[in-house]
């Protein structure tokens, strides 16, 4: 038997905001990439080798009080949230609040045309990326017998009332706000592909009753490592995850997974 593949670290972020209802930002992964095409997902995606540097440090707000090996994971995490959907979570290096302007669309054109760098972005607005902005909110690593595996970390963030969420055209091709339930319910119906570790937290985040609650609950949850594994039933097989996760407990048809 083959040895597993190893997960690659990567991050994601559920950016919140209040309406009539709770809602989370979720973006629809163009057709063409080659996990998840085509589903819809938050904003998210593997560590870059520049999420690593630690100059990142003189840019950064909270970087004393992160975990050193949790940094990078959360640079990524609004990285991506910058590239995929336009959602910049960042102060001014006075301390003052970041109100979006002209420059920061200007900034992203350059960043997806390849012009300048995500941290020259950061550097050029006159930024520091709000590390302390992020709450972890699940970790899930890929089964074992999957090729391609990630060891992602979710985290929880209040988005800019100040800024809208436009998807790339490129990874993603449209962003939305909804609500956990509406979209549930739209990957019930077969209308929306949302894979297995997105709909259970989807689930989880639908306990809450707004965004502040949905971060403190968050917060005060305790750290579970999810790693999916297969078990034989009656009918088949079926994916479970551990009971103590805090998603209940989780019997889902292998055939019913969906990535």
């Amino acid at each position: 038997m083959s040895e597993p593949t190893p997960p690659k670290p990567s991050a994601t972020v559920l950016l919140l905001r209040d309406a009539a209802k709770l809602e989370v930002l979720m973006v629809k992964r163009h057709h063409q990439i080659d996990f998840a095409s085509g589903a819809l997902v938050f904003p998210g995606g593997k560590l870059d080798p520049a999420d690593r540097d630690t100059s990142w440090s003189e840019a950064s707000l909270g970087w004393e009080e992160i975990a050193a090996e949790e940094r990078p994971l959360r640079i990524a995490a609004l990285r991506e949230s910058f590239e995929e959907a336009g959602v910049l979570l960042a102060r001014r290096r006075s301390g003052e609040a970041f109100i979006a302007d002209s420059a920061l669309l200007e900034a992203r054109r350059s960043n997806a045309a390849g012009d300048i760098s995500f941290r020259q972005v950061v550097d050029h607005l006159g930024l520091k990326l709000d590390l302390l902005a992020l709450t972890r909110f699940a970790r899930w690593i890929t089964p074992v017998m999957m090729p391609k595996r990630f060891d992602t970390y979710f985290y929880a963030a209040i988005a800019p009332k100040d800024q809208l969420a436009v998807s790339d055209g490129s990874e993603t091709v449209d962003a939305e706000w909804i609500s956990p339930h509406h979209a549930l319910a739209l990957a019930e119906a077969g209308e929306r592909t949302i894979i297995f570790p997105t709909r259970m937290n989807l689930k989880l985040l639908a306990e809450a009753t707004h965004a502040a609650d949905a971060v403190a609950r968050a917060a005060e949850r305790k750290d579970i490592v999810v790693t999916p594994w297969v078990e034989r039933r009656e009918h088949g097989q079926v994916l479970v995850i551990p009971p103590d996760a805090g998603y209940g407990a989780v019997e889902e048809d292998l055939a019913k997974v969906g990535g």
